[in-house]
């Protein structure tokens, strides 16, 4: 029997597997959807990829999440979404709705009594400048500070989070004057979430930090309660988490982002 449109999937992309932080709080938030993922693992990280390559890699991604008959379309990438969200809204807006990392994230802090606010990122994504235009938009006082800090996506895909290594890389980013006397910092990838315990270590409560993991998952609940598209069905969902190169390496990476033991990547070369 056919589904009804409610009960389609919620199709999630990253450049590797840190979306899946994005992706087990949206299975957190809403129990009853189902979840295509899709990891770009071929082309990981996107962070010092072209404007021109990433616009390419997320319109193919799209398409690929639309034949598989997704409802909406989360992107958990910060750098896709700086770089080629405008993209993707206008080929495909008509066709499903979307959520982007960095909307919610700035909405929830914007408002906030901050006056200077920190933010870490990849490359692309801090040269994309896009946070800070958004934040000053919606509130032009805001001294925002901005710090492209490259290793840490990859020492945190490599497993080094929560030991020597990885509070020595992350001292030395926070360290940088750029982020002097910040009253917030905003985590601006998904791979962060896995590393925020140890950030707020380092500030010892001084400093506020957000991540957008639940944020994203809050307002992928409110846009598919709003669309009529929120899944009422007493069936089980399915979680289909799909690669565009597979390594045994990132399936034992995949558990730490998705933080279950039993999730299994499927192999699809999209490319």
């Amino acid at each position: 029997m056919e589904k009804n449109k409610t009960q389609l999937p919620i199709g999630v992309f990253d450049s590797g597997v840190g979306g899946l932080t994005v992706a087990n709080a949206l299975t957190r938030f809403l129990p009853n959807e189902s979840i295509i993922y899709f990891g770009d693992t071929a082309h990981v990280p996107y962070g010092d990829k072209s404007a021109d390559a990433i616009r390419f890699y997320c319109l193919k991604i799209v398409k690929l999440l639309l034949e598989k008959n997704c409802k909406m379309i989360v992107i958990a990438c910060n750098t896709a979404t700086a770089t080629a969200y405008d993209v993707m809204q206008e080929f495909f807006a008509h066709q499903v709705p979307f959520i982007n990392v960095i909307d919610p994230l700035v909405e929830a802090v914007a408002t906030m009594n901050f006056q200077k606010i920190g933010i870490i990122g990849t490359k692309a994504t801090i040269s994309s400048d896009a946070y800070a235009r958004k934040l000053k938009a919606i509130a032009p006082h805001l001294n925002v500070r901005s710090l492209a800090t490259p290793l840490l996506a990859s020492m945190i895909e490599e497993g080094f989070f929560n030991n020597n290594i990885s509070r020595t890389v992350i001292d030395n980013y926070l360290q940088n004057k750029e982020l002097e006397n910040i009253d917030a910092l905003l985590l601006a990838c998904t791979h962060y979430p896995l590393i925020r315990t140890e950030i707020e270590n380092y500030y010892q409560g001084t400093v506020k930090i957000f991540d957008s993991t639940d944020l994203i998952a809050k307002a992928a609940q409110q846009m598919l309660t709003e669309k009529n598209l929120l899944n009422q069905s007493q069936e089980p969902p399915t979680h289909h988490f799909l690669v565009s190169d597979y390594t045994p390496a990132f399936e034992q990476t995949t558990r730490f982002f998705y933080q279950k033991e039993n999730i299994k990547l499927e192999y699809l070369p999209i490319w």
